[in-house]
């Protein structure tokens, strides 16, 4: 399969969007105040818990936008406001930032649910005469060609698109591990926590193929022979094609294209990497991660290590004091759907306790995960596939894999914290908007 047919055109601008009639714009309500004269009725509905309220979690709607509103979304000032269900006026503005078009004359936008009641929310978007200021942004470095996402001039991740060499880390390896300490690429690191303290680690001495957080498989079949792309041994990750990057008021976004190369340089699968970094609020930073594979050409097989070990996105977390791994038992609730685990502990650096949260998609094949630990190694990861598995990518049948991540200050979170994350994380992208 050729890659550039996996991927679909995702246009940013709304400029070429024809002008839609019908869409239900509404005048007369208790917004006639605001800047816009124009909104554009929403509704969502939050679950019987009110997670999307209690986290002020993200959501993305696909809309229909009148030409206005469309044009105000390119240029950013596109603005949600929330409807009492008893009447009267509106809530403050709250920033909107598009995410693209999934289809023809259909936007989608995303906005925070801020804290309310449980059930249906009516929201109106609407627009502002002057754009919020843009606090999440990504900084190309143009010597290494690596992207980093900030907000407000503070780093909150480094995403390794370009090929990371060894160099002198190699004089800290022992002879015996020197051959994984060999270039990669396609990982993130460093992860910064809530006051700046890093939280992974790249090149640890013991395993230096670890690095970071990356998506890997220790066993990976390929024309009859086996493949690591986890050890970095005859299978690697390249970058390959465009990184797209995206800044607003809520997200930054980089939208990464790359290939595993044998080392025979034959190409066997594509990837396409999405790194979305929302602001921070006063719960923490919430971090999605998506995935896509395809075979080129013929399958490839990937399994965990002797397929019911270690396999799939990795953490390896920085040296952290009093360490705790926490994984949430979906029995104990009677949810069998809801699945996260967290690592928590005081990281190099910092003075107070801070951890990431874990949040398996329920759409993910074989859902929920098994969890996986090494405390020593401060490492925690969701395996794919299921155990015994050996699953194929097949051409033409991509695979998808989709997680969240939580950074929080403090320790491990509560059962109701965590619970309310994890669905809220399920409940990103909703259904066409409810007019």
């Amino acid at each position: 399969m050729n890659r550039r047919t996996f991927v679909a055109g995702i246009s940013r601008g709304c400029l070429a969007l024809p002008v839609l009639a019908g869409v239900g714009m509404l005048g007369g309500n208790g917004c006639a105040g605001r800047p816009g004269a124009n909104l554009r009725v929403i509704g969502i509905v939050d679950d019987a818990e009110g997670s999307l309220g209690r986290t002020e979690g993200p959501v993305a709607v696909d809309v229909r936008l009148e030409d206005r509103l469309c044009r105000a979304g390119d240029e950013g000032r596109l603005v949600a406001f929330e409807q009492p269900a008893t009447g009267g006026g509106c809530g403050p503005a709250l920033p909107v930032q598009l995410m693209g078009f999934p289809g023809v004359g259909v936007a989608r936008v995303a906005w925070r649910i801020p804290p309310g009641a449980a059930g249906e929310r009516r929201f109106l978007l609407g627009e502002v005469g002057r754009a919020p200021a843009a606090r999440m942004s990504i900084r190309i470095d143009a010597a290494s060609g690596q992207h980093q996402i900030m907000e407000a001039g503070k780093s909150v991740l480094r995403y390794n698109h370009s090929t990371v060499e060894p160099g002198k880390v190699l004089d800290a390896v022992s002879a015996d591990n020197k051959k994984y300490a060999v270039a990669r690429s396609d990982y993130i690191h460093p992860l910064w926590g809530p006051n700046g303290e890093e939280l992974t680690r790249d090149w640890s001495p013991d395993h230096p193929h670890h690095r970071g957080i990356y998506w890997a498989w220790p066993e990976v079949d390929w024309r009859g022979k086996r493949g690591d792309l986890h050890a970095l041994q005859m299978v690697f990750s390249r970058p390959w094609g465009r990184c797209r990057t995206l800044g607003g008021p809520l997200f930054a976004e980089i939208d990464a294209e790359n290939t595993w190369v044998w080392e025979s340089g034959e190409e066997i699968v594509y990837e396409r990497a999405i790194i979305r970094a929302w602001n921070q609020t006063v719960h923490g930073r919430l971090l999605d991660l998506e995935f896509h594979f395809s075979a080129i050409g013929e399958r490839v097989l990937l399994a965990r290590r002797g397929t019911d070990k270690y396999g799939g996105l990795s953490l390896r977390f920085a040296g952290v004091q009093g360490q705790q791994i926490y994984k949430h038992d979906p029995k104990a609730d009677g949810n069998p759907g809801q699945s996260w685990a967290d690592l928590s502990g005081t990281f190099p650096g910092a003075t107070s306790g801070a951890g990431v949260t874990i949040l398996q998609k329920s759409s993910n094949p074989y859902h929920p995960g098994d969890w996986i630990e090494y405390p020593e190694l401060n490492w925690l990861q969701p395996t794919f596939p299921a155990a015994e598995t050996r699953y194929a990518l097949e051409p033409g049948r991509p695979l998808l894999l989709r997680y969240r991540l939580w950074i929080h200050a403090g320790w491990t979170p509560s059962e109701r914290d965590g619970g309310d994350h994890w669905r809220s994380a399920n409940s990103l992208f909703c259904p066409a908007a409810r007019a």
